[in-house]
C-alpha cells in the first residue's frame, strides 16, 4: 500500500461535475392548494422569493428555503450525513461521488442500480425502471489523482472488491484530503470523482432528468422519460 503513494499527482480542480441520484421526475407543487392556475403559482413563489433577506442571495450556502434545503442536501450533504459502504468508504466516513460529464454518471449509477438493487433483490425482469436526477456541483480543489496507478495496481477497478479502494479512500479522509480523481469502472474514457470534504463543493444547480428502463438486452436511458438518450446493453 505505502508503494501506491508514491508518485501520486495533484490535479487543480475548478470545474462543474455531474451528480447522479435516484429522484422522482415529477415533484409537488407547494402551491397547487391554493390555485387551479399555474399562473398564480408563479406568483406565490416569487411573493415568497421577495420576502426573503438580503443574504438569502449570498454565495455561501445559507438555505432559508426548503426547495433550496433539498437542491443542497441532494446534491452535497447527504452522502457527508449518511455514511454508507462504497468504494473509497468502508463506512467510516462520508464519500461524495461525481463523474466529469452526464454520460459517464449514467454508466456507473446504471451499473449500481441493476448489479447492486435489481440483481440482488431479484427483480431483473424487463420493464423495472428508475427515476434519476443529474446535479451540475462546482468543485475547487486540489485533488490526488490515481489515473495513472490503475495499470500497476488493477485493485482501484476490482468491479466487486473495494477493500484496496476503502484503504486509500480512510487514508485520505484522515489525512485531511479533499478527494481524488480515477478513471471511471463503466466508462474508460470517463473520470469519476470521490470528494471527502463537502466544503469544496458548491453551487448546486438541477442538470436533467433520466428513466432508466430495463430491457431484455439492455438499460434504456431516456431523458425527461420519453426521448432515448442513450442505451446500455447487457
Amino acid at each position: 500500500m505505502d508503494q501506491f503513494f508514491d508518485g501520486l499527482t495533484l490535479i487543480d480542480v475548478h470545474k462543474d461535475l455531474t451528480r447522479n441520484i435516484a429522484s422522482l421526475i415529477t415533484s409537488e407543487n407547494l402551491f397547487d392548494d391554493l390555485s387551479d392556475s399555474p399562473g398564480d403559482w408563479e406568483t406565490a413563489v416569487q411573493v415568497e422569493l421577495d420576502g426573503k433577506p438580503k443574504d438569502f442571495d449570498s454565495a455561501s450556502p445559507i438555505i432559508h428555503r426548503p426547495f433550496e434545503d433539498a437542491i443542497w442536501d441532494n446534491a452535497i450533504t447527504y452522502p457527508f450525513n449518511h455514511w454508507i459502504k462504497s468504494r473509497f468508504s468502508d463506512g467510516s466516513h462520508g464519500v461524495w461521488y461525481g463523474a466529469d460529464c452526464v454520460q459517464t454518471s449514467i454508466y456507473e449509477s446504471a451499473h449500481h442500480w441493476y448489479s447492486r438493487l435489481l440483481k440482488d433483490s431479484g427483480f431483473t425482469q424487463s420493464g423495472m425502471i428508475s427515476e434519476r436526477r443529474t446535479y451540475l456541483v462546482r468543485c475547487d480543489a486540489v485533488l490526488i489523482s490515481i489515473k495513472e496507478k490503475v495499470l500497476a495496481f488493477p485493485q482501484i477497478t476490482d468491479a466487486n472488491d473495494y477493500t484496496f479502494c476503502q484503504a486509500i479512500g480512510a487514508r485520505l479522509h484522515h489525512e485531511g484530503h479533499p478527494g481524488l480523481v480515477t478513471r471511471s469502472v463503466r466508462n474508460l474514457a470517463g473520470e469519476t470523482y470521490a470528494i471527502l470534504h463537502s466544503r469544496v463543493l458548491s453551487a448546486p444547480r438541477i442538470c436533467a432528468y433520466f428513466t432508466y428502463e430495463l430491457r431484455d438486452d439492455g438499460i434504456a436511458v431516456l431523458e425527461d422519460g420519453k426521448n432515448e438518450f442513450m442505451f446500455i446493453k447487457q
